[in-house]
């Protein structure tokens, strides 16, 4: 299996980080995207992609860190993105959730297009992050077509209306599926469940990601999420589209490689 999207640089990780990577990899996990949200993680995401073989660097501005940028960042983050061991620009996007204020909508949309710039720049894909910005990020995205790669990225965490998905879909995004699509009910702000989406989506769009130290799945959701816990995410996918976890993880590692590159 692949875990696509997890924070393994994170501080949650600093007593215990070689021994998570080894529970993984128990489990048949062999390869890691492990994704920045500020300059200081991304430094720290491409750190770990030097050290392990199985590791991938992503590297970007979440939409939340933005107040924290230093003045060239712009050139900062372009260094750091074409080192080869980067394969994606990202997390990047926006997150309406946390705030109302339109001045910190708008600024949230100059930095995610500066950064599909430097994507189309350096040539690599992107990892989209949206909460509660469908519609906007969408937007965005398809007055910026021009500039997506063929293969253009993947929106990670997908939640938002099919509508969104839809659009996703026709633009060549993959949806990264995490292990919210174990638990019942809507989310918060949401119209769609995730099984539902997984539903929606072809498996040849589909690519699996734990979020880590996040969106723990069910049976152990309430504890700090580890990359092991995407062969359950898998196994949930599996029975959505009634196929065997095996197919699932083929078709997957056939959709990161097409991606990624990996």
């Amino acid at each position: 299996m692949i875990d696509a999207h997890c924070h393994l640089n994170f501080t949650e990780y600093d007593d215990d980080r070689d021994e998570v990577l080894f529970r993984a990899r128990q489990v048949g996990v062999k390869n890691f995207l492990v994704i920045g949200t500020s300059l200081e993680t991304s430094e720290k995401a491409l750190a770990l992609a030097k050290k392990e073989k199985d590791i991938a660097a992503v590297v970007g501005v979440h939409p939340t860190e933005i107040e924290h940028l230093p003045e060239h960042w712009v050139s900062q983050l372009k260094t750091l993105a074409l080192d080869p061991e980067v394969v994606a620009i990202g997390e990047i996007g926006l997150d309406y959730y946390h705030t109302q204020e339109t001045a910190v909508h708008k600024k949230q949309q100059e930095i995610f297009v500066t950064q599909l710039e430097i994507a189309h720049e350096v040539g690599k894909p992107v990892q989209i992050h949206n909460r509660h910005a469908g519609e906007d990020l969408m937007q965005i995205l398809n007055e910026h077509s021009q500039i997506l790669l063929n293969q253009p990225g993947m929106l990670h965490c997908f939640a938002s209306s099919l509508d969104v998905l839809r659009q996703a879909l026709d633009l060549g995004f993959y949806i990264g599926i995490d292990g919210n699509v174990t638990y019942p009910g809507l989310a918060k702000g949401e119209s769609v469940t995730i099984p539902e989406i997984v539903r929606t989506t072809p498996l040849e769009r589909i690519i699996t990601e734990t979020d880590s130290p996040y969106l723990t799945p069910i049976p152990y959701r309430g504890s700090r999420n580890e990359p092991q816990h995407v062969i359950l995410v898998a196994a949930e996918i599996a029975r959505i589209k009634g196929v065997s976890a095996q197919e699932v993880e083929e078709q997957v590692h056939k959709n990161v490689s097409t991606l990624f590159g990996i």
